[in-house]
Formats: structure tokens, C-alpha cells, sequence
């Protein structure tokens, strides 16, 4: 299901003024501050492992894992399915799934026995050498998303580097587009928005970067086509890369018509165009690009593939394929795929990332199993939306096939930057803190949840119970 709770009509990308003015901001910080004093007092354990963490950076094995709310994260013993345990014994309702990367669920059976094959009886975590892995899992990407050539990586984020590397040498242009709070992973030149006065910026919160991205980046706000056409007439962007929605600044759902006037607006003006499937493969088996029928020149996915174990994969039409050897063998550059040309690493496609993809989608992430994954978020989506037209708040929800998100705002976002606008960190920091304590986990960055395989009817039910009672508390 692709759903969106929109409400009334609104401008596109005009902020959402006056949020949150039906609730109570004196109650919601004093519930608040209750729910992390909680959250300190029931995770002793936690806590001490983050105090004497003194030679992490961050006290975190990742930066990113400070994100937490309640100044501390849980540390953990053990994940099986949609469950963790933490280290002081409470099993948690995993929605959060490692922000993706456990799309398959913890440790689901056929990872566990592929990897410990490829560790044990096969032997060779890395070799530098093909396996016939690495065939088996390049015709499953074609068969679900239509591509014809397939590479590996470690990550999205090196699947996303890799592939602007090669359309800026097919089609000699500089410059790439990306819309406005699109997350790409930590590509330098994906950190562009659209600012207040409507040029582009450097994201807020870019650390450092190299050179500033707006001299390598056009940006426009996503569902905008006329701003699209209007930045891709300068005729020096070699591709558009895009989410078919955008997921990591909240659940933003394409707009009809829109998707398919980028493919034509590419098209018109030479532009590659590169689809970015890591979140929204949500959508279905071969992700939004089979769902939504595109037609990509390239597309790029990561972490949901292996259960967690490190890999990304990009993929080619055979056009798109051949121009680049094209490239290549004509070039006066001597442009290098196979050395120093920065498009690979010694790690990429390993056996072991190559076991645990071939087990993910052949035995986990089935065709079947996504029609249950969905039918679960729908009915999480839809208990969401009971409850806050009960109470009659602006709130909103979008939903991505297996994946949904509750917004505070009402109608939900259509571009980036009403969807940053949207934000309330008090009024998620209560909702997170408020699950937790009572087991129910979700992504940290906002209110998205993640159904995977091993998801119940009975999770589903937990997180009604919890978000219920939380949203009774603010409003009673």
C-alpha cells in the first residue's frame, strides 16, 4: 500500500506554522522529563556501558548511534527476528530494524547458516576472486528490478560515489542534481538544499566539507517538475539521482504524475537518471522501480540486502553499460575501472557478502513474503490514523509499502523542506522514550516503522497499546 493521509489542501512547500498549537508544550515537557528519568532508572546497565566507553569517539562504536533519545543508548545482548534484548533484560518490539539494515529481521535462519557455511565449511570471508554467489544474485537484482548490469560494494553510500563517478565520464558534464533533503549517505555531493530564499546551500549540519557542494550540485525541492526543467536547461547535469519517496527526512510520497515527469524532463535534456532503492525498497520485491514502473538508467541499493552483513549493489541498463567502456576505450583520459580509478575496494562483493545476499533474497525477503510485511504496516498505518483522528490532532501518516511514519503535521509534506519544518524533537523524544520504556522500539532519526518477516500481528498490537496510551497522556 502507498498511503498518505494528506488532508486538506495546502500550498506545496509552505511551512507548517503554528504546529502543535492543540497540545499542551508545559505538559508535553514535564511527560517528558518524566519518561527519560524512567529510561535512566530502568537501564542501569546501558548507561554504564555508555559512561565507560571512554575510547569511542562519542562514547559510540558510530556517531550516529548517539542519536538515541534519553541521553544515552541501549546497549544490547542479543537480536532474533523483531526482537532485542538489551542488557538489562527487557525485550523491546524492534521497529527500528538498524534503520534498514535489519529489513530481513535479526539473524533470520538462512543468513545465519549461509554465513556460517561461507566462515566454516566453505571457507574465504575475502579473496579478491569471483564466486558463483555473485551471478546468482546479479540475475535475481535484474529479475526484480530490471537492470541489466550489476556491481557490488560495501555500502549504498559507495554504490551512490561509484555511479556519479561514471555518468559525469559518459556524459562530460559536471554536475549532478539531487532534490532538497534527499539523503544519499554521506556523499559529499548530496548534502545541498534549497534555502529560505530559494538558492541553493550547503545542508546545515555538513561537517567539513572539501568544496562547497553547490559547485558541484543543482537542487530543487522534490514533487516540483517545473524547478526540475528550469535546472536541468543549463545542460551540465550528467544525472538526477533521486528516491523514488523520500524516506530520511520523513516519509515524503511522490505526487501522481511527478516520477514520470522526471523520466520525460531526463530524457528531453540528455540527464542520466539514478534511483536510490536503499529505504524504498519497502515498496515491494524489486522495490518502488518495479512498483511505480520506472525506468532507470541506474540504480543503487544497500544494507537491506544482506541481513546486516556490509554490502551495497548498483546496477546498469546495458545502454548505460556500454557507454561507460565506451567511455573508457576512447577516452584520452585513461579513465581506470579495474585500478586506481576510484570505483571499487578491495572488500566489495566478498564471498561473504555475496553468501548473505544470495540467502536474504532467495530465502528471506521472498516475493511472498513482502505481502505480508505490507499487509502488517497497513494495519499499523490505519490503527496510527484512528487514534489521531480521535483525538482530532494535525498529525498525519504515510506509508511505503512495509514501511509507515506518523508526521506532525497535517496535510503530510510533499517536499523536503515541509518536512523539515514538520519537526518537533521534544514531541519525538516523549513518543520514543515513552516506547521504550514500555518495549516498543522505532527508528530514531523520526517516527518511522519497519516491518520485516518476522513482524506479528501481535508487535503490531503492542504499539497501538503504547502509542495510545502516550497520545492520551499528552491530550487528556
Amino acid at each position: 500500500m502507498i498511503f498518505s493521509d494528506r488532508g486538506p489542501a495546502k500550498t506545496p512547500g509552505a511551512p507548517y506554522d503554528g504546529l502543535m498549537q492543540t497540545l499542551n508544550r508545559t505538559r508535553l515537557a514535564a511527560l517528558a522529563a518524566a519518561e527519560a528519568q524512567r529510561y535512566e532508572r530502568e537501564h542501569p546497565a546501558s548507561r554504564r556501558l555508555h559512561e565507560q566507553a571512554n575510547h569511542l569517539f562519542g562514547r559510540v562504536p558510530m556517531t550516529w548511534m548517539s542519536k538515541w533519545a534519553g541521553g544515552f543508548p541501549l546497549g544490547f545482548t542479543s537480536a532474533h527476528g523483531a526482537t532485542i534484548t538489551d542488557l538489562d533484560g527487557h525485550e523491546l518490539v524492534d521497529f527500528a530494524l538498524g534503520d534498514t539494515g535489519a529489513m530481513a529481521g535479526h539473524s533470520p535462519a538462512p543468513l545465519v547458516r549461509a554465513v556460517n557455511e561461507r566462515l566454516g565449511v566453505r571457507g574465504g570471508v575475502t579473496t579478491m576472486l569471483p564466486t558463483e554467489d555473485a551471478q546468482w544474485v546479479a540475475t535475481e537484482l535484474h529479475r526484480r528490478f530490471g537492470l541489466d548490469q550489476w556491481s557490488f560494494t560495501l555500502s549504498a553510500t559507495d554504490a551512490n560515489r561509484w555511479l556519479l563517478r561514471l555518468v559525469r565520464l559518459v556524459t562530460r558534464r559536471p554536475k549532478i542534481l539531487v532534490f532538497s533533503y534527499s539523503y544519499h549517505g554521506s556523499v559529499d555531493e548530496t548534502f545541498v538544499i534549497v534555502g529560505a530564499d530559494g538558492r541553493a546551500r550547503s545542508r546545515p549540519g555538513n561537517v567539513a566539507p572539501a568544496v562547497d557542494p553547490t559547485a558541484t550540485t543543482r537542487v530543487v525541492e522534490f514533487n516540483d517538475l517545473a524547478a526540475l526543467e528550469r535546472e536541468l536547461a543549463f545542460g551540465d547535469v550528467a544525472a538526477v539521482l533521486t528516491e523514488p519517496a523520500m524516506t530520511n527526512i520523513g516519509i515524503v510520497l511522490p505526487e501522481a504524475g511527478f516520477l514520470e515527469g522526471v523520466r520525460e524532463l531526463c530524457d528531453q535534456t540528455g540527464t542520466l537518471l539514478i534511483v536510490d532503492e536503499t529505504h524504498t525498497f519497502s515498496a515491494g520485491p524489486g522495490g518502488a522501480t518495479r512498483r511505480f514502473q520506472l525506468r532507470p538508467d541506474a540504480l543503487t541499493i544497500g544494507k537491506s540486502l544482506g541481513g546486516g552483513v556490509a554490502c551495497g549493489a548498483y546496477g546498469l541498463t546495458q545502454d548505460l553499460a556500454e557507454r561507460v567502456f565506451a567511455a573508457v576505450a576512447e577516452g584520452d583520459d585513461m579513465a581506470d575501472l579495474v585500478d586506481v580509478g576510484g570505483v571499487g575496494g578491495t572488500l566489495a562483493g566478498n564471498p561473504l557478502s555475496l553468501a548473505a545476499m544470495r540467502a536474504v533474497l532467495g530465502e528471506v525477503l521472498t516475493d511472498d513474503a513482502f505481502s505480508a510485511m505490507e499487509g502488517l504496516a497497513t494495519t499499523f498505518a490505519q490503527g496510527v490514523q484512528s487514534t489521531i483522528t480521535a483525538h482530532d490532532l494535525p498529525w498525519s501518516v504515510s506509508q511505503l509499502g512495509a514501511r509507515c511514519e506518523y508526521r506532525f503535521a497535517s496535510p503530510a509534506p510533499v517536499n523536503g523542506a515541509s518536512s523539515a519544518a514538520s519537526a518537533d524533537p521534544l514531541l519525538e523524544d516523549y513518543l520514543h522514550l515513552y516506547g521504550v520504556n514500555r518495549g516498543v522500539l522505532l527508528t530514531p532519526f523520526h517516527n518511522m516503522a519497519l516491518m520485516c518477516p518476522a513482524t506479528s500481528s501481535d508487535d503490531v498490537a503492542r504499539h497501538q497499546t503504547v502509542f495510545d496510551e502516550a497520545v492520551g497522556a499528552l491530550v487528556d
